[in-house]
């Protein structure tokens, strides 16, 4: 597979940035994903919708792998995705066998990359500040949510519901 450059990994995180705005202009959690195939065709995108849907699957890399629909094969694909992919949707990239994930940042939350790395698929980190910015007033203003959206079932009290 060919390596990714700098103006077209910053194009396709805009999509994904896109949808990252629009699920927290909806009162979501501010993650937003795209699928792109072999070709630099985009096939899916998508945001987190676990709050909007009342669904605690539909993970920003889900919505964007759904909608993608039905591929024959998921080889040569990168997944584009605003934050570090969670181990859920490491799961997802794994199973089906995309090839690459373009992070936008994995400061707030170090998901699964490095797991995906050491199994032979291709990490491009960002550190993007706009990602990172984006996420950093999130969990600040919705502790609770944060947490519940990564699995953290501490007691943080009723701060930011």
């Amino acid at each position: 597979m060919e390596s990714i450059d700098q103006e077209t990994a910053r194009a396709w995180l805009a999509t994904a940035l896109a949808e990252a705005r629009a699920g927290l202009a909806e009162g979501g959690v501010p993650v937003g994903a795209a699928l792109y195939g072999a070709d630099g065709t985009l096939l899916g995108r998508g945001r987190n919708r676990r709050v909007q849907d009342g669904d605690p699957s539909v993970h920003a890399e889900t919505a964007a792998f759904r909608a993608a629909g039905r591929q024959r094969s998921y080889r040569g694909t990168t997944m584009v995705t605003t934050l570090s992919p969670c181990w859920y949707c490491s799961g997802l990239v794994r199973q089906f066998g995309i090839s690459r994930v373009l992070i936008g940042e994995a400061v707030t939350f170090h998901g699964g990359h490095d797991w995906l790395a050491e199994h032979g698929v291709e990490i491009v980190l960002l550190d993007d500040p706009e990602c990172a910015a984006m996420m950093r007033d999130f969990v600040e203003r919705h502790p609770r949510l944060w947490h519940e959206d990564i699995g953290d079932v501490r007691d943080i009290g009723d701060v930011g519901k």
